[in-house]
């Protein structure tokens, strides 16, 4: 008998913010962020040491799922930050830095941490409110008759992953492929519960970008398509076809053992009579008029041959990620699970179908009447760079899908940050009274708290600085602004600098910069924020407004959880 170890008690941690351990974590996972955040940030590369693929990366949904965090603290910033770009796909290095510069400047403040977090949720609401409202000069209408602005929203997410290695050529060639494949997903007519459809993205490494191209309706992979022979296909008497989708097993093998037994008459066998099932199924589609029979999983080849032979195409081994927009598409929703009955309902129908040659690969091309599933080719030199470049095109997918549902987008470039600390910095000077009383907190507190709140929204700003390069902030519209590293010291500061970080003021006029302080310094406030009159250019850095809305409420409520922590209890055993 082994010995028996006696039970360990559970390890409490009192006031956990206050541990050197904990401490050290935070500014190192912030450190590791903020070196990764934006056009020139910093790659990360991610291995467990023990084998397995090697990460290659500054994106957030990567970085966080590869990084292996033990403290619960930060276990708690982490999974939040994951569960707001599961939901969102954009603006996750932005939640975390932003989440992790609210805690490390609220918690050197000598004021209560219920105090704080009141504090902060008021100054929050009022973050909401101006982003909510029509004269926010940070925030950009996009009008769905026009490109143009869609056009700076998938430049501004394209052109902020390194990884990527992408030239300016493949960026505009990318951008144009993303939009192209999004209004494909758009139903027409547009009803009032429309659906939006779904883009499928097929990778083929070792080529080009500028070889990416996109196609209406879908691409399948298949091999053992003879491109010699030209594609006849059995069509119905509307000269459309049919197809037949079954997402169960056509294999033969349907008995699982694990499932229990069954009785088998004597003489009887079962992989014959489980054939015979599967090629009377093969009779009814042939009778039906099926033209096209696709299987998610293994096809019998006794079946598949009969099905040749009787004109129809059957393609198997389909895999389940392409089911959903194969249903939609086809109309075969939900695809057939049974073998044993096939009622007339059952199919979908097709428009066309031909072959596709690409690279090395061949694929059938299923176009179906109204599309609103496409395919896109994803070509890239690396797989390190194709991954990386599949990921921030789905990103871009999702934000276009975002901005239908709320047509709007934010100033990106640290524009957003510094105009809202601004923002804040003027409106917390001439609050009532009355405020300070609802709160339950005097007026010093206050600005302690918003000072640390406006801090936090500049350190994310100042995180795009990656080569020194100091950093501006104009007294007039609150805009973010770059000067070279190794500039020289100038009395006029539009002598260095063109333009602001989203693009959108110019230097011609006289916008009394100052340098954005680090820790400390309170600005001169010389009023609320204008909206710019000047637009300096076409292409502007733009973020996706739903995203940034839900990541800024993220990262502040998520630290104000984590300011609340009193105990930490672990258990040991």
């Amino acid at each position: 008998m082994s010995r028996l170890e006696a039970k360990k008690p559970p390890l409490f941690i009192s006031e956990p913010l206050t541990r050197d351990a904990v401490s050290q974590s935070l500014s190192l996972l912030s450190g590791i962020l903020k070196s990764s955040y934006g056009p020139a940030g910093r790659l990360k590369q991610l291995h467990n040491g023990v084998g397995g693929c090697v990460c290659t990366t500054s994106q957030s949904s990567a970085l966080l799922g590869h990084l292996p965090v033990s403290q619960p603290v930060l276990r708690v910033l982490t999974a939040s930050v994951r569960n707001h770009v599961s939901r969102f796909s954009d603006c996750g290095l932005f939640t975390a830095i932003l989440c992790c510069g609210f805690i490390e400047n609220f918690r050197s403040l000598n004021v209560a941490p219920f105090t704080v977090i009141k504090i902060s949720k008021h100054l929050l609401n009022l973050c909401m409110d101006h982003l909510k409202s029509e004269a926010c000069g940070c925030r950009v209408p996009v009008d769905f008759s026009s490109v143009e602005t869609l056009v700076c929203l998938v430049r501004s997410i394209l052109t902020s992953k390194p990884a990527c290695m992408l030239n300016k050529t493949e960026v505009d060639h990318l951008t144009l492929l993303i939009l192209k494949a999004f209004i494909f997903t758009v139903p027409c007519p547009v009803e009032a519960n429309a659906v939006l459809g779904k883009c499928v993205i097929i990778p083929v490494k070792g080529r080009k970008v500028l070889d990416s191209t996109v196609f209406p309706g879908l691409l399948m992979e298949t091999p053992e398509i003879q491109l010699r022979k030209p594609l006849a296909v059995k069509r119905t008497g509307s000269n459309m076809i049919k197809i037949a989708l079954f997402s169960v097993s056509m294999s033969g093998d349907g008995f699982n053992p694990e499932e229990g037994t069954i009785a088998v008459h004597h003489g009887v066998s079962l992989e014959v009579s489980e054939l015979n099932q599967l090629l009377n199924v093969g009779k009814q589609l042939v009778k039906d008029e099926v033209g096209l029979v696709v299987c998610q999983k293994v096809m019998h080849p006794s079946l598949k041959q009969y099905l040749k032979e009787n004109g129809v195409i059957a393609v198997d081994r389909a895999g389940l990620s392409l089911m959903e927009p194969l249903g939609r598409m086809t109309g075969n929703r939900p695809p057939i699970a049974s073998i044993h009955s096939l009622s007339p309902g059952c199919y979908g129908s097709l428009k066309d179908l031909c072959i596709q040659s690409f690279a090395s690969k061949h694929f059938l091309h299923l176009i179906p009447e109204d599309t609103v599933t496409c395919s896109l080719i994803l070509c890239n030199r690396s797989e390190t760079a194709w991954d990386e470049l599949k990921r921030i095109c789905e990103t871009a997918e999702h934000v276009l899908q975002l901005t239908v549902k709320e047509p709007l987008a934010l100033l990106g470039g640290g524009c957003t940050e510094t105009h809202l600390a601004s923002y804040i910095r003027h409106k917390s000077s001439s609050l009532p009274a009355s405020t300070f009383k609802d709160l339950d907190c005097s007026q010093t507190q206050y600005q302690l708290v918003a000072d640390g709140f406006c801090r936090s929204l500049e350190s994310v700003a100042r995180s795009l600085s990656h080569d020194g390069e100091e950093i501006l902030t104009d007294v007039v519209y609150g805009h973010c602004w770059f000067v070279p590293s190794g500039s020289p010291r100038v009395s006029k500061w539009s002598d260095l600098i063109s333009k602001c970080g989203c693009g959108m003021n110019a230097n011609t006029e006289d916008l009394s910069w100052r340098f954005l302080q680090g820790q400390s310094g309170s600005p001169d406030i010389q009023g609320c924020p204008k909206e710019p009159s000047v637009k300096a250019a076409d292409l502007l850095t733009l973020d996706c407004f739903a995203a940034k809305c839900s990541g800024l409420q993220v990262a502040l409520e998520t630290a104000n959880l984590i300011l609340d922590l009193s105990y930490i209890i672990e258990d040991q055993n």
